[in-house]
């Protein structure tokens, strides 16, 4: 019996996941430069051309990994979109990110390699300074309706802290006390 378009429309994304799967997991381990289109449909078990016929390129790849990534935490930020962040929004936030840290973790790895690497970063660079600048601005507006005295710098302390908790968490994720650090941010700055 033929397949519906539904079946192939199915075998083609789960097809596509699996090859996201491979190249992030490649780009994670070895660099994203370091990695080869051949290397990523070689550990697929597919063809150079059939990998071309899901991506256009390796930078394609990289940047379909990268915005899937942050989706879901771009997604929990100011949940219903009004511009306005409340405690209860920001406490969901702060909980959706330290889940992404766990849920992530190679990604995170992903993320963290590509902000040190300023050649591969410029690709991201227009896109995620809009949505951290949303981010911030918000944030600012927060911290300004608490009476903040430099609601600016303390939207940045934060941005800069939750940077950091990622960063240590990958390089120790089995000694790094992930739970007890989020509830001291909720504390201290929702």
């Amino acid at each position: 019996m033929p397949r519906t378009t539904e079946q192939y429309e199915e075998i083609r994304e789960t097809r596509k996941q699996q090859i996201m799967d491979v190249a992030l997991k490649l780009f994670a381990a070895k660099g994203y430069d370091s990695t080869s289109i051949s290397l990523i449909s070689k550990k697929a078990n597919i063809s150079k051309g059939l990998l071309y016929n899901y991506f256009n390129s390796k930078e394609d790849l990289l940047i379909q990994l990268v915005n899937d990534g942050f989706e879901d935490m771009i997604d929990s930020f100011d949940v219903n979109k009004d511009g306005v962040l409340t405690s209860e929004e920001f406490k969901h936030f702060i909980n959706k990110v330290f889940d992404l840290m766990e849920s992530k973790l190679t990604f995170y790895k992903l993320y963290y390699s590509l902000i040190l690497q300023p050649s591969v970063w410029k690709v991201f660079e227009v896109k995620f300074a809009d949505v951290i600048g949303t981010i911030m601005n918000t944030l600012t507006e927060y911290y300004r309706s608490k009476g903040s005295t430099d609601p600016e710098a303390e939207a940045m302390m934060v941005g800069s802290l939750l940077d950091g908790v990622g960063f240590n968490y990958i390089l120790n994720p089995e000694l790094y006390p992930l739970e007890r650090i989020k509830k001291m941010i909720i504390e201290r700055f929702v």
